[in-house]
């Protein structure tokens, strides 16, 4: 499964971007694949994470601080080493906080909180806003893309707070 993600994003840097580009459908600015990114938020690669990181870096668009901070708290999860973890969580979490300060209605940004706040350690105090975050994606999850969609549905399949037939 590791593989498959690595070559299905390798694929997509080497052929699919440089294309719709040259089609004129797209911008460096503009293009990102919000599938690989749920892939690597659900994964449990340090190198995955980092792969969508790098594309974000290049990337201008609207969801950009939030999916970093997403990105950067699993990383947090990933690290080894205390004092990486904790800094990685920390930048994350700014950044996620962040985005949902300035775009409050974004149901997926409240998606991306409730996950890392379900699977982050009680260490951490990152659970206040978890029941919030689960009412918001269960009476919106109709709203939301169909790629989002099929996140939540695959994350309820192993969350403790939200359940398949929620939705």
């Amino acid at each position: 499964m590791h593989h498959i993600f690595k070559l299905s994003v390798l694929f997509t840097l080497m052929f699919v971007i440089p294309a719709t580009f040259i089609q004129g459908k797209a911008t460096p600015n503009n293009f990102f694949d919000k599938a690989s990114f749920y892939a690597a938020m659900a994964g449990s690669s340090a190198e995955d994470v980092n792969i969508i990181l790098a594309i974000l870096k290049e990337s201008s668009i609207p969801e950009k601080t939030a999916y970093e901070g997403a990105l950067l708290m699993k990383k947090a999860g990933l690290l080894t080493k205390a004092k990486d973890k904790i800094s990685f969580f920390r930048s994350g979490r700014t950044k996620l906080e962040t985005a949902i300060k300035n775009d409050d209605g974004n149901i997926e940004y409240h998606f991306l909180r409730l996950i890392i706040q379900e699977n982050s350690p009680n260490i951490a105090k990152y659970k206040k806003d978890l029941k919030t975050d689960a009412q918001l994606v269960r009476t919106s999850f109709k709203k939301l893309s169909p790629v989002i969609q099929q996140a939540v549905k695959e994350y309820s399949k192993k969350s403790n707070i939200l359940n398949p037939a929620d939705f």
